[in-house]
């Protein structure tokens, strides 16, 4: 134009990348809709502002010309629909009861606006019961959707991530009931954080923010993530991608028997409660060590050294234990920032086994403490850390005096079914869990949050 300051200005160069909408720029009359004195036209860019945080900026072109500006319009949008992972149409499920019901208000002023900005069509379902979007993607057309987005807490993301594996052996023609060898999830699944820990959206942006959630799937951000399977020995019980059983999952199965308190007042209590009634649990554990192919054993020399001989080879640990942690990703979240599980990676196809010793419950305090700061949490002599594909827990019931005890304290050992945390989710099994990694089963819009100082971090452990 001919303005002075546009030409004081210094000349910026946009990546088209980073670009992910334009729209024609008019002028309009309060309550005008269409039409409008044409200014020119402003392209949306998706702008890294600090560490992990992504946020949009609008840039502004001015000019008066038709012609020209239908004519640019028409070029950037042309390059912008040949980004093949940004999607078109999504599936959104938005759970409103997650943490402090707030899903619905973070989707529709934080993330809908950008969506519809990128030109994304949508379809949404607000929950209404647990299961509902398990039902929900059972029976809708898929083939509809570039991908699903989940707006909830982790618990609300392990179900659709569950419902989409599901749907997945379905269409393939497979047995639901056993799957040994499942295949891919059809579309990628996007996550909003809306709970309370919100840990596999910590782990694919490294922060709890909707707008950079929002962006990463806008962008076409995919990354494949490794899925674990929970079965029994004669059905499946979930798709998933990390478990607890021992104090973890005690401690969740309190929580939900208090859902009448506040969100954070409720897990405080669970909490404490847990740790006054601390208890080990008597239980089998059998593990398949990581086998490493020959070609990769001169990159990964002492994970190799570290399973010599053990090809193949199931191992048992059989005692009492406070906790057992089964995570196929680093679990990262606010209250551990190193993550519950730094020895594992999104994607390497295996699953941390982090293995608590009965102990005093003054040790476990500081084991649990050093989740918080940067110090090794596994460095104590009753914690124990193998690198791991498959995994059999078989829980012992205890008879005589210590037994009965044990049964007055936890009315579901006294049924026979033990507690277990999947992803948020409390599940309660009386037999053997056997538990199974499958290399990058599903797309996860997001990015690889590891980094060297994490990759350093797993060498300490190991």
């Amino acid at each position: 134009g001919d303005s002075s300051v546009a030409l004081q200005a210094q000349e910026e160069i946009v990546e088209m990348k980073d670009v992910f909408s334009v729209k024609l720029k008019r002028r309009r009359f309060a309550g005008q809709k269409k039409g409008g004195t044409l200014l020119g036209i402003t392209i949306f860019k998706c702008l890294n502002k600090e560490e992990n945080k992504l946020t949009d900026c609008a840039i502004h072109l001015n000019n008066l010309s038709e012609d020209h500006c239908q004519s640019w319009f028409r070029h950037l949008k042309e390059i912008l629909n040949g980004f093949q992972n940004r999607p078109k149409s999504l599936k959104v499920f938005v759970n409103p009861s997650s943490h402090k019901r707030e899903a619905t208000h973070v989707y529709y002023e934080k993330v809908a606006p950008l969506f519809k900005l990128a030109d994304i069509k949508t379809d949404v379902t607000v929950t209404e019961y647990e299961g509902h979007a398990l039902s929900v993607l059972k029976e809708c057309e898929l083939q509809a959707f570039d991908g699903v987005v989940c707006v909830g807490g982790d618990g609300s993301v392990s179900e659709v991530a569950h419902g989409l594996l599901l749907r997945a052996q379905i269409d393939a023609g497979k047995d639901t009931e056993y799957v040994s060898k499942p295949v891919r999830a059809p579309v990628p699944l996007g996550v909003i954080p809306a709970g309370s820990t919100n840990i596999l959206a910590h782990t694919l942006y490294g922060i709890k923010h909707a707008v950079t959630a929002a962006l990463h799937i806008v962008m076409g951000h995919v990354q494949a993530v490794d899925v674990c399977t929970f079965s029994t020995p004669s059905k499946l019980l979930r798709f998933g991608f990390s478990a607890m059983f021992g104090f973890g999952a005690r401690t969740l199965a309190l929580a939900e028997k208090h859902r009448w308190m506040p969100s954070s007042q409720r897990k405080d209590f669970a909490f404490i409660k847990a740790l006054a009634d601390l208890k080990p649990e008597e239980c089998e554990l059998s593990f398949l060590p990581l086998q490493i192919p020959q070609e990769d054993t001169h990159e990964k020399d002492r994970i190799t050294l570290l399973y010599l001989g053990s090809k193949d080879q199931w191992q048992k640990i059989q005692g009492h234990f406070l906790n057992v942690s089964i995570m196929a990703i680093p679990c990262l979240c606010s209250m551990a920032p190193r993550g519950l599980a730094p020895n594992t990676r999104l994607n390497n196809g295996s699953m941390a086994l982090i293995v608590v010793q009965n102990t005093s419950r003054t040790e476990f305090i500081k084991h649990l403490k050093r989740y918080t700061s940067v110090e090794n949490q596994f460095n104590f002599p009753f914690v124990e850390t193998y690198t791991v594909q498959e995994v059999k827990v078989q829980p012992r019931l205890k008879s005589g005096p210590d037994g009965k005890e044990n049964m007055c304290l936890n009315a579901a050992s006294a049924e026979g079914n033990y507690p277990w945390n999947i992803d948020g989710d409390l599940m309660k099994e009386a037999s053997e869990i056997h538990v199974r990694v499958h290399p990058q089963l599903i797309d996860l819009y997001g990015v690889n949050t590891d980094d060297l100082e994490s990759s350093q971090a797993t060498c300490n452990c190991i």
